[in-house]
């Protein structure tokens, strides 16, 4: 099991993202496209999945796009974005994600952009 997939726990498969997003899986597959979710490869079967913590509320985590945007420009690889926002920063009380999930995007963005120096 790699290092991206014990951090992130719990992981949705692309047919599950749709289910509970109400919408197709080629929707699924337009929301990765324009950068709105990252699926990574993970698992016995190397079934392309998303974390769970990307959805609430039935909907994409409202700021995750941009910050997405932002790691990929600043040439994170899809797992490696992952792995940032999963991973614990004491600075943060807590984990990017959960900071997302709280609405405190401004502060997370900020820090996604001075990795890009």
């Amino acid at each position: 099991m790699s290092n991206v997939e014990n951090l992130v726990g719990e992981w949705l498969p692309l047919p599950d993202v749709a289910q509970l997003l109400n919408v197709s899986i080629t929707r699924v597959h337009g929301l990765i496209d324009e950068r709105a979710l990252v699926a990574v490869r993970v698992g016995e079967r190397n079934i392309r999945s998303v974390p769970a913590e990307f959805l609430q509320d039935g909907q994409v985590v409202e700021s995750l796009k941009g910050t997405i945007v932002v790691l990929a420009d600043a040439g994170y690889s899809d797992e490696d974005l992952i792995i940032w926002l999963f991973t614990p920063d004491e600075s943060l009380r807590g984990r990017p994600i959960d900071a997302l999930r709280e609405g405190r995007k401004t502060e997370i963005r900020r820090r996604a952009q001075t990795l890009a120096w």
